[in-house]
């Protein structure tokens, strides 16, 4: 494969969702993370459920979650209350993103995400779904009360929409954990007594 100009275009373009806010910001009145950051938590989550589930093609299941929201770098990440009024050609947007690059080979797995067909399509799905309640988490941690009002959707959500036995779960462990936890027992005073003396 030979690199070109095109590349390097892709890269600068894949860099700028960076810069990105996810739809929702607008309703939650307060920061959230940008496109980048929910597809590499997306891509671990996908990892974790892909071993669970027993699906073994992770180099496929990691191209889908880096891969699975590119096209918002054209169309942008249309909140929920949009969608209702604005319908965006994401086909469009990743061909275009993806021509003649050294990486347009990816559409096909792109596609195979959209049809939600195959196992791997659908692990990536939940864990798509599934990063925005561990946000909703976060969120609530400082203190937003929009959490508790969506919960009764993000539960129709769990039982209606996520795929796997996996990613219920998943679900239901995260409804009973603390975000801070994790923390708060790796901190120097609980793994070193002596710190401080």
């Amino acid at each position: 494969m030979n690199l070109n100009k095109r590349d390097i275009e892709f890269l600068f373009e894949i860099g700028s969702m960076r810069n990105m806010s996810r739809g929702w910001k607008q309703h939650l009145a307060m920061d959230c993370a940008s496109n980048t950051e929910h597809s590499f938590r997306v891509a671990f989550i996908a990892l974790m459920l892909a071993r669970a589930e027993g699906v073994n093609d992770e180099e496929k299941i990691l191209k889908m979650a880096l891969i699975h929201d590119l096209a918002e770098s054209r169309t942008s990440d249309v909140g929920y209350i949009q969608k209702v009024y604005v319908e965006t050609d994401e086909e469009k947007a990743t061909q275009d993103l993806f021509k003649n690059t050294g990486l347009e080979n990816l559409l096909e797995i792109l596609k195979e995400y959209e049809s939600r067909k195959t196992p791997e399509a659908k692990i990536v799905k939940d864990a798509d779904n599934l990063d925005i309640d561990l946000e909703l988490k976060e969120i609530e941690e400082r203190g937003s009360k929009f959490p508790r009002k969506v919960q009764k959707f993000r539960s129709q959500i769990r039982n209606e929409k996520l795929y796997t036995k996996s990613a219920k779960s998943l679900w239901d462990l995260l409804q009973t954990v603390d975000v801070s936890d994790w923390h708060l027992v790796a901190n120097k005073w609980v793994k070193i007594p002596d710190a401080g003396k």
